[in-house]
């Protein structure tokens, strides 16, 4: 198991991150339609969060999802059980090195994997590879440095910069999003199209409050509490009051945003052409 996850492998975190799919999935996945008989590989699948969204909303689709954790794979694979799904399989592995023949795949999602890496563009190559010429990489990350909240609260910026520090020190980007389509580009993709999918949340939308910035926000910055404490980027009165002032955000009065970036690109065909029409479904 590999140590620079900075958010741990714990039930705790697999929680985190089901809540999260559960309450994103439309904002990630509203759009997406990989077509029937596609066979989709999905690198960084983790505990297969995205992976039983992806595979519910696709039942005609075959879905390879691959994660270096043993651990997280078997808890993946015990959620598509749970769930009563047959069109995924789980394989373990690295990004880098995935274990398919080139052009073996008619698409890729890719979500949350490359802030993560400390070379992302390598692992976006590598993805490209297994997909078939003029098929789809489909790619979400996030932003922290979007993020807004009210009531303002230095103390909550201080505890969200000791999240984006520690996973910087793993060689992560937490704030990728904004790189996303200079990265499709540099990876050789073509048709490259990336926007923006804001979530927003005030006294209007209470499910959203603890669905988003309690469970899935607030819950990731307070996992890195002892991780950020023994690295000596926080004391722990102004961590806890940080986290304090973002759970403040979720009351009715409060208001939390935070923008996560989708692009779309085509792996080349021989000769640089692109299926100029074929990307309109993933977008």
């Amino acid at each position: 198991m590999r140590d620079d996850y900075v958010h741990g492998y714990g039930e705790r975190e697999g929680r985190r991150l089901q809540d999260q799919a559960q309450t994103l999935a439309d904002l990630l996945h509203g759009g997406l339609a990989f077509p029937p008989g596609a066979r989709i590989v999905e690198p960084g699948c983790g505990v297969g969060a995205q992976t039983l969204e992806l595979a519910r909303r696709h039942p005609r689709a075959h879905f390879v999802s691959v994660d270096v954790s043993a651990a997280s794979l078997a808890e993946a694979e015990r959620a598509a059980r749970r769930a009563g799904l047959t069109n995924v399989e789980f394989r373990q592995a690295d990004v880098f090195a995935l274990p398919f023949p080139l052009a073996s795949f008619d698409a890729a999602f890719v979500c949350f994997l490359l802030e993560h890496l400390a070379d992302p563009l390598r692992a976006l190559r590598a993805v490209a590879r297994v997909v078939k010429p003029g098929g789809a990489l489909v790619v979400v990350e996030g932003d922290h440095g979007s993020t807004l909240l009210h009531p303002e609260s230095a103390f909550a910026r201080r505890a969200i910069q000791a999240q984006v520090d520690l996973q910087a020190a793993a060689g992560g980007d937490a704030d990728i999003g904004r790189r996303l389509y200079p990265l499709l580009v540099e990876a050789g993709l073509s048709d490259v199209r990336v926007e923006p999918r804001q979530v927003y949340v005030d006294g209007s939308k209470p499910a959203w409050a603890d669905g988003f910035t309690l469970k899935t926000y607030t819950a990731m910055i307070a996992g890195v509490r002892e991780r950020a404490l023994a690295a000596g980027l926080i004391d722990a009165e102004t961590f806890d009051r940080g986290v304090a002032d973002l759970a403040r955000s979720a009351k009715p009065d409060g208001v939390f945003a935070y923008t996560f970036f989708r692009g779309a690109a085509r792996v080349r065909r021989q000769g640089g052409g692109v299926d100029k029409d074929a990307g309109a479904r993933y977008m």
